[in-house]
């Protein structure tokens, strides 16, 4: 079995798994192959957690769920020294956090406060925390994945804009149609009857492969100027439009950058394409900027969202020649 063979048969077990979510597991796999993490956003019910453990499940990878709420603790997450007795001697024991696993669930990342959540900033950026003094290293395979419910506020700590920006891409769910949520009940009624469950299960291996390979997926030099060009368009939008200039705040950081061409690196690899396209760009910059790009105030008084800032944004800026 290849690699593209292996997250092809990924997909396909996660689809029979999470009914009427292709774009979610699109977008799930995307991350994983470009080595990032993902906020997933949408209302209670929608599969969101159970897309992230169905991926535990079929990886051969140790999952860990964090379960945000406002009394939760950074010790919680990264760990703490605690004290043994040995023959009578007291030891100190590095005892590891939640964080240390390879598929992590951070549910209702929003629910946490801003310290907490920002115990998060060095493990998604560096693979790496420090605690008590010490660097330690995380798994080679981490991924979080956080989820978050948009219309409840009360109790809750909207993300920072750096916590944000470390989420590769920002995806937002929403219902399934009226024939797969009958599906989704016909297999919740085979699942209560059947007691095992038929994985097969994909080793770390593969996702490694496939990183590599993902990494290798060629950008043309006129793609990546056109890349370049789209963030540009976010920091400086008065050169493209008065319509843009009084839309946008702040624009997109470099590290969106970066975030767009893994991303449309991972699409058309997925597409078995060993170079980029415009339409592997197009297909993945919503959720790339949807995060980034800061509105002003008169965008959100006129209930615009960014969703179609990022439509004009790809209306304005001129296509690369090549692609004409």
């Amino acid at each position: 079995m290849t690699s593209l063979e292996a997250i092809k048969s990924l997909k396909s077990q996660m689809l029979s798994k999470v009914i009427g979510q292709e774009e979610l597991i699109d977008k799930i796999i995307i991350s994983l192959l470009a080595r990032g993490n993902i906020l997933i956003e949408g209302l209670p019910g929608l599969a969101k957690t159970r897309a992230v453990k169905t991926l535990s499940q079929i990886i051969d990878a140790k999952f860990s769920r964090i379960q945000f709420t406002p009394d939760i603790s950074t010790e919680d997450i990264l760990g703490e020294e605690r004290v043994y007795e040995d023959n009578g001697k007291r030891l100190y024991k590095f005892h590891k956090g939640a964080i240390f696993g390879n598929i992590i669930l951070a549910d209702e990342i929003n629910r946490a406060p801003a310290k907490v959540q920002s115990s998060m900033l060095e493990a998604m950026e560096e693979r790496q925390v420090t605690v008590v003094g010490q660097v330690l290293p995380l798994p080679k395979l981490f991924m979080v994945l956080a989820t978050q419910n948009p219309i409840e506020q009360y109790g809750t700590y909207p993300l920072s804009e750096a916590q944000k920006d470390r989420f590769l891409i920002h995806t937002k769910v929403d219902y399934v149609k009226m024939d797969d949520e009958y599906k989704m009940l016909k297999l919740l009624q085979q699942e209560n009857i059947q007691t095992q469950e038929n994985i097969q299960k994909i080793s770390q291996d593969f996702i490694f492969q496939a990183q590599a390979e993902v990494a290798k997926v060629e950008i043309p030099e006129d793609l990546g100027k056109y890349i370049v060009e789209l963030v540009f368009s976010t920091r400086y939008p008065l050169r493209y439009s008065k319509q843009l200039s009084v839309m946008i705040d702040i624009g997109v950081s470099p590290r969106g950058t970066l975030a767009l061409s893994q991303c449309a690196q991972a699409y058309a690899w997925l597409n078995n394409k060993s170079s980029i396209r415009v339409q592997d760009i197009h297909a993945v910059i919503h959720d790339v900027f949807r995060h980034r790009i800061i509105e002003s105030k008169h965008t959100k008084e006129n209930g615009i969202n960014i969703d179609k800032i990022v439509d004009i944004i790809i209306d304005q800026v001129p296509m690369p020649k090549s692609t004409l």
